[in-house]
């Protein structure tokens, strides 16, 4: 009886704290799911699903014929296609929201100077991965067209289908927005203390090709796509190394900043 008893009261003071915790992130989640709904309604009443899939095809319909346009071979592709673009927008729109409820999330269990190093990192990687979006959008996606359409025959109509045409974008917005994350990568690294700024300015060279590879694994097999995203991503790890060096100088722990992490 006392072995049980003994039990109970050692449940009990750990089991409150749990079930705390887990009634916070499910309100974290709650709160990004309507942040991203807000999103998704603003977006569909302007500029509408038609309207973002009639933006995210200005780079392709510029390299086609002036009659030209992209085709529907699904029966749903009409419907889901603009649904689909409409969700990933309303996504990336909404993804300083998810990262502030992130932020939220973890902040009571962090000190004040971890606090101070997080905050400037979670809006430079909302902004990189714009940064990188933009860059497929305005740069990459144009130069790479006009590159792919020069090998297309005359006898051949370049009509691409809708749904095959956001995915290969999508995929590149994808590459591009994690791959504009090296900076905060590297940053991480060396203040987690798992590697030093001396062994990241020893490993640029095996950077170098690391980058083209992932470059040629992640995009179309296009030259263009693949020096886009290469060129940059080791532009970044230079801009990680210099930041590294930063944030390492500028969020020291204080020294009257001891011992323990604050626990609820």
């Amino acid at each position: 009886m006392s072995d049980s008893k003994d039990t109970a009261d050692e449940l009990a003071g750990t089991e409150q704290p749990f079930v705390q915790h887990l009634m916070e992130l499910r309100n974290r989640l709650m709160y990004g799911m309507a942040g991203l709904a807000v999103c998704m309604i603003a977006l569909a009443i302007w500029p509408g699903p038609s309207g973002l899939i009639d933006w995210i095809a200005i780079p392709i319909r510029a390299h086609m014929p002036p009659d030209a346009k992209l085709i529907a071979v699904g029966v749903f592709s009409p419907f889901f296609i603009p649904m689909k673009v409409l969700a990933m927008t309303a996504l990336v729109i909404s993804l300083p929201w998810w990262m502030y409820q992130v932020w939220a999330f973890v902040a009571p269990g962090l000190y004040s100077h971890e606090k101070r190093f997080a905050i400037p990192l979670i809006v430079l990687g909302s902004l990189l991965a714009y940064v990188g979006i933009a860059f497929v959008q305005f740069m990459v996606l144009d130069k790479m067209f006009a590159f792919i359409q020069q090998f297309t025959p005359k006898s051949v109509a370049a009509t691409p289908d809708i749904a095959s045409y956001v995915e290969a974008i999508l995929s590149l917005y994808l590459a591009f927005g994690l791959a504009f994350q090296v900076p905060i990568v590297v940053v991480l690294l060396v203040k987690m203390n798992m590697v030093s700024v001396e062994k990241l300015k020893e490993f640029r060279g095996y950077f170098i090709v690391l980058a083209f590879v992932i470059a040629a694994l992640v995009t179309p097999p296009d030259v263009i796509s693949q020096l886009a995203l290469a060129v940059p991503m080791c532009l970044l790890y230079e801009l990680g190394i210099w930041g590294a060096q930063w944030f390492v100088k500028t969020t020291a722990a204080p020294s009257d900043e001891v011992a323990e992490r604050p626990v609820e």
